[in-house]
C-alpha cells in the first residue's frame, strides 16, 4: 500500500549529493549471507547488446563508422553477490571515441577486472561489415554486407585469447547432380537442371596477431569461389552459372577447401568452420565441421 504522504511527482531540480549516493542500497555488494542458490562462482555475469557507434579502420586505410553491438561479462567468485552492471558499460564507453584496434579490446578487459575486482573478464563486439564487391562481368559494383564478431577474453594471469567470427555465404553445385543431369541429356536427351543452394560457412579463427576483416573474407573467396552476388545483369548470371559449373562441392569439400586456406595462414593459430549447405532436393540441410585439431583447441 502506498502511503498517503508520499510525494507523487518527479523533480527534475533535485540535486545528487556524494552523501546522498552513499545513503542509496546497493545489493550488489551486499554479503554473501544474500546469495540465493548455491554459494559458487559464475564463470560469466554482465551485459547483452549493447549498442553503440565505433570508427573501424579499413585495409584500405578509410574509416568505417558501424553500429556495434557489445557483450561485456565478467567472472564471479563465491561469496559475492553481484556485480555493478552499469561499470560493463560506463568501461567501455571510455574508448567510444577511438579508432578501433585489437589493442583496446585489451584495455577494456584489464578495466573490466578493475572496475569490477573480477579474475577474468570477456568481451564480444558483433556488426555487419559491408565490402565493396565488383560483379562478375558487368562492371557493376555492390555491397556485400557480413556478419562479423570480435571476441577477446582475459584470465587470472592477464593472459589473453582474441577470435574473429565471420559468416560467409556462398553458392553449391552438387557434383552428383550434374552428372546425372549431363546423363539425362547424353542418354535421353532430356533437358535436365543440376541443383545447387545457398549455402553459407560459419567461420572462428583464433588469432595469433592482427588480421583485417578483408583479409578473412578474402582467403574464403579463394577457397570456396562461388561467393553470392550483389548487383547482377544477365551476363554476371551466366557468369555465376560457369562458377558454380567450374566449382563443384559437396559440404565435404567446402570444409576441406576451408581447411586448406586456413591452416597455414600465419595469422590464424586455431580454427572450426561448420559448412551448411541449405539443399534444394531435401527437406534438410547438409553439413560439415573442421577444425585445426591442436590439443584442447577449437572443436
Amino acid at each position: 500500500m502506498i502511503t498517503s504522504n508520499l510525494k507523487r511527482i518527479y523533480d527534475p531540480t533535485f540535486v545528487v549529493t556524494d552523501e546522498y549516493k552513499k545513503s542509496l542500497p546497493d545489493l550488489q555488494n551486499g554479503p554473501a549471507s544474500l546469495i540465493e542458490g548455491a554459494n559458487v562462482p559464475i564463470q560469466q555475469v554482465g551485459i547483452s547488446n549493447f549498442r553503440l557507434p565505433l570508427n573501424f579502420p579499413t585495409r584500405d586505410g578509410k574509416l568505417l563508422t558501424l553500429e556495434v553491438s557489445v557483450d561485456g561479462f565478467v567472472g564471479l567468485e563465491a561469496g559475492k553477490k553481484g556485480i555493478n552492471m552499469s561499470r560493463i558499460m560506463r568501461s567501455f564507453y571510455k574508448f567510444k571515441d577511438e579508432v578501433f584496434h585489437p589493442e583496446v579490446l585489451d584495455y577494456v578487459l584489464k578495466m573490466y577486472k578493475s572496475d569490477l575486482d573480477a579474475k577474468e573478464s570477456f568481451i564480444k563486439l558483433s556488426f555487419n561489415y559491408p565490402v565493396l564487391k565488383e560483379s562478375l562481368r558487368s562492371g557493376l559494383s555492390g555491397y556485400q554486407y557480413y556478419a562479423v564478431s570480435l571476441e577477446a577474453s582475459m584470465n587470472a594471469k592477464d593472459e589473453i585469447n582474441r577470435f574473429m567470427h565471420l559468416d560467409f555465404v556462398y553458392s553449391s553445385a552438387c557434383p552428383c547432380s550434374y552428372e546425372l543431369a549431363e546423363h539425362a541429356r547424353e542418354t535421353r536427351e532430356v533437358a535436365s537442371i543440376p541443383h545447387s543452394q545457398r549455402s553459407e560457412a560459419y567461420i572462428t579463427v583464433q588469432l595469433s596477431n592482427t588480421m583485417y576483416i578483408e583479409d578473412l573474407v578474402d582467403l574464403c573467396r579463394d577457397a570456396l569461389q562461388t561467393e553470392t552476388q550483389v548487383m547482377v545483369k544477365r551476363e554476371d548470371e551466366q557468369a555465376f552459372a560457369e562458377l558454380n559449373g567450374a566449382y563443384q562441392k559437396f559440404v565435404e569439400d567446402a570444409a576441406r577447401l576451408m581447411f586448406d586456406k586456413l591452416n597455414p595462414h600465419p595469422s590464424v593459430k586455431d580454427f572450426v568452420v561448420r559448412c551448411v549447405h541449405m539443399e534444394s532436393l531435401h527437406s534438410h540441410d547438409a553439413v560439415s565441421r573442421i577444425c585445426k585439431g591442436i590439443p584442447c583447441g577449437l572443436r
